[in-house]
């Protein structure tokens, strides 16, 4: 009797916050396969080239222990249709070759919706994690990304109760799954390793609880110079107010800066981009964080940090409702009074899993189950 054929996956990632939860899966699948006799799943990493900055890119594989990519497609900046066109040129080819029992796709960025819409016209089966989020705004691209992955997904692995909700709202009721949230997982494995980055504070002149965390990178904001503008006038008045306040730079957001008129208070300092470690350490030891990231929103949520969102909406109303996070939108004077108002909830519940989401997903792939939302 033959050894029964690996499941093959290929995982598609170009953007930060999938290199982070690709991590959780690929540490399952390398300890799974070590635990089992001869490997049960062979991934295949395709990494789009989406995000071209070492320091958004390859540090990640390094610092989240993710082996080197098998394909790098290269693909680089570009408009949207232009980045997507490419991705989805390049993509098919692979998968041709490859004949993977699944596309994974993560998130919603270009890569998401180039990895999903690859694979369904070869009539490959397209698994989505962090399936069901919605701004309910149109004019976002992730947005569009997001809606577009899920209809075409044949597994909709989903965070939270209201991610299920949304897909049932629009007729996605099989093969729904909600499994908690990835990054969870990696906030609890990556946090004790980011506690070795305390000589980080040191180097920045950076005190505990004193100062506030920001960072910068949606296309609605960063594209938009009076919005762009008015963000960092309030972000100026939060470092009058006596806070410290530094913002690693996204390339898109320190691109679009370089042709501002802009005047920064001495209390506020522009960084480069810092690795996933040390982001992690920061945001543990902010006393607030102003962000326009999905990611960043959560992250915040899991260390218990106060948050104030550059939107006019987001996908993750739990934080919201809880009191941990306030949508301040971009006007300067509501961003500098949520953030100086920010104060730490007296109730905190964890809404997004118990830090076995990727355990999950891999279960269900493996098994091959189908089901009720409650599955998983």
């Amino acid at each position: 009797m033959g050894t029964a054929k690996p499941m093959k996956i290929v995982s598609v990632v170009g953007a930060r916050p999938q290199f982070i939860k690709a991590a959780a899966i690929s540490r399952l699948i390398k300890e799974l396969n070590r635990k089992a006799r001869g490997k049960r799943v062979k991934e295949v990493l395709v990494h789009t080239g989406q995000h071209y900055d070492p320091n958004m890119s390859r540090v990640f594989f390094d610092e989240l222990e993710i082996r080197k990519a098998d394909y790098n497609l290269g693909v680089g900046s570009a408009p949207h249709g232009a980045q997507t066109g490419r991705m989805l040129e390049k993509l098919e080819p692979v998968l041709l070759d490859e004949k993977p029992d699944v596309v994974l796709v993560y998130g919603d960025t270009n890569s998401t919706l180039a990895g999903a819409l690859a694979a369904v016209k070869l009539h490959i089966p397209v698994a989505h994690v962090e399936a069901g989020l919605r701004s309910f705004n149109r004019l976002m691209p992730e947005e569009i990304n997001r809606v577009v992955s899920d209809h075409v997904s044949d597994i909709l692995f989903c965070p939270t109760d209201t991610a299920v909700e949304n897909l049932a709202k629009e007729g996605i009721v099989k093969n729904v799954h909600k499994v908690g949230d990835v990054m969870y997982d990696c906030a609890l494995y990556y946090a004790q390793k980011a506690e070795r980055r305390r000589d980080l504070l040191v180097r920045l002149d950076l005190s505990p609880q004193k100062y506030a965390l920001v960072t910068i990178h949606r296309a609605e904001n960063t594209d938009d110079p009076e919005r762009l503008l008015s963000i960092f006038h309030g972000l100026n008045l939060i470092a009058e107010s006596g806070l410290q306040v530094i913002v690693p730079l996204h390339p898109r957001t320190r691109n679009r800066i370089s042709s501002l008129d802009l005047k920064l208070s001495g209390w506020l300092r522009l960084l480069t981009p810092v690795s996933y470690l040390d982001m992690i350490f920061l945001e543990k030891n902010a006393r607030v964080i102003v962000t326009d990231s999905g990611g960043v929103q959560k992250e915040a949520y899991f260390f218990k940090v106060p948050c104030v969102t550059l939107r006019d909406e987001t996908e993750w109303l739990e934080t919201v409702e809880s009191g941990w996070n306030v949508v301040a939108g971009t006007q300067a004077k509501d961003i500098a009074e949520a953030a100086t108002a920010a104060r730490k909830p007296s109730r905190w519940r964890n809404h997004y899993g118990q830090g076995n989401a990727a355990g999950q997903v891999l279960r269900i792939l493996l098994s091959g189950r189908r089901g009720s939302p409650q599955a998983g």
